[in-house]
């Protein structure tokens, strides 16, 4: 039995709530000077201000308070301490504030702001078992209503990253050998199918056929630089299909694949270049307008991809999994 190794695999941080966001960008303006000791902050013109609810504001306050940077006092709102603890009233929506903390999350909607954070940890799972998605612990984590984890995991569901259980429980199945190759069979249906009828351009084939061939063959080739050059082929020789209801289903199905690949490649194994080449000679007959050529090029590559990712499959299946997965995910 092959002694397991430790997964290293780490996901990006996960993004501040919003009313950590708040509660950052007001206390960087209390040591800055910009809000003085003694200046009343209202929560309503602070929602109004920094365009964010009133009950994120509050939350940001009361965090402030029990830092001690605010207080209470016998008006509305919270005084910033440090003072005699003289109210001042200031237009705090005209007030010239340092806002660069706000990033371009803020004013989204929150199902927007923390999709790809609960996409990322979901597909980390894929290759180390089924785990439970408890939706009540997913809102404690970003600060969001249940509505907006609804929201957000029925998106993933779209996308086959997630799915409802008997019980009505979302849950994150494994991707094992049998479902890639269910996968992978309909990517050799669906992607030669829209390949015989896209319409891709020939100016824009050549130059993917370029950036193919320079690869450098001294070094490895990065994940996105893979994923760049497979995502081009993709939307040049199967998506310029003018079927749109086939682009959708093959959209979807690649999908659990990408995020499979990119587990595979954060525990250190490396992207194919095998696949990259044979992509190449898919788009030299394309090039050279040998459409059922290319269309068996295709076939072939497909198949050899299957046999490439069940591969490092079983190489993975010796890994334990990461000890930092999200709070709300559960193993089952």
């Amino acid at each position: 039995m092959p002694q397991k190794a430790n997964a290293t695999l780490a996901p990006d941080p996960q993004p501040a709530t919003l009313f950590e966001v708040a509660a950052d960008l007001l206390r960087t303006n209390i040591s800055d000077g910009k809000l003085a000791p003694g200046v009343v902050l209202q929560e309503s013109a602070l929602a109004e201000r920094l365009s964010m609810s009133r009950a994120t504001i509050k939350r940001a306050l009361s965090l402030l308070s029990d830092e001690g940077l605010v207080q209470k006092f016998s008006g509305r709102g919270y005084l910033v301490t440090g003072g005699d603890e003289t109210p001042l009233r200031l237009d705090l929506r005209t007030l010239d504030l340092d806002l660069d903390a706000l990033d371009d999350t803020v004013g989204k909607p929150n199902w927007l702001r923390i999709h790809n954070a609960v996409e990322q940890e979901l597909s980390r799972c894929l290759v180390f078992g089924r785990y439970r998605v408890v939706e009540a612990l997913v809102a404690q984590e970003f600060d969001v209503s249940r509505t907006v984890v609804r929201d957000v995991l029925s998106r993933l569901q779209e996308r086959g990253l997630v799915q409802k259980s008997a019980n009505s429980r979302w849950v994150v199945e494994p991707l094992t050998a049998q479902r890639i190759k269910d996968k992978f069979e309909l990517r050799m249906v669906l992607e030669v199918a829209a390949l015989n009828s896209a319409r891709p351009s020939t100016e824009a084939l050549t130059t993917l056929a370029d950036d193919i061939r320079a690869l450098p063959g001294d070094r490895p080739i990065t994940a996105q630089t893979w994923f760049d050059l497979d995502q081009r082929f993709l939307e040049l020789a199967i998506l310029s299909t003018p079927n749109r209801e086939l682009a959708t289903y093959i959209g979807g199905n690649r999908s659990g694949l990408w995020a499979l690949h990119s587990v595979l490649f954060s525990l250190g194994l490396p992207p194919d270049r095998q696949s990259l080449m044979e992509l190449f000679m898919v788009i030299d007959l394309l090039r050279s307008g040998t459409t059922t050529a290319a269309a068996g090029m295709l076939s072939t590559h497909l198949r050899n991809s299957l046999h490439r990712t069940i591969s490092q499959l079983k190489i993975v299946s010796v890994i334990d999994p990461p000890k930092d997965f999200a709070p709300y995910l559960i193993p089952t």
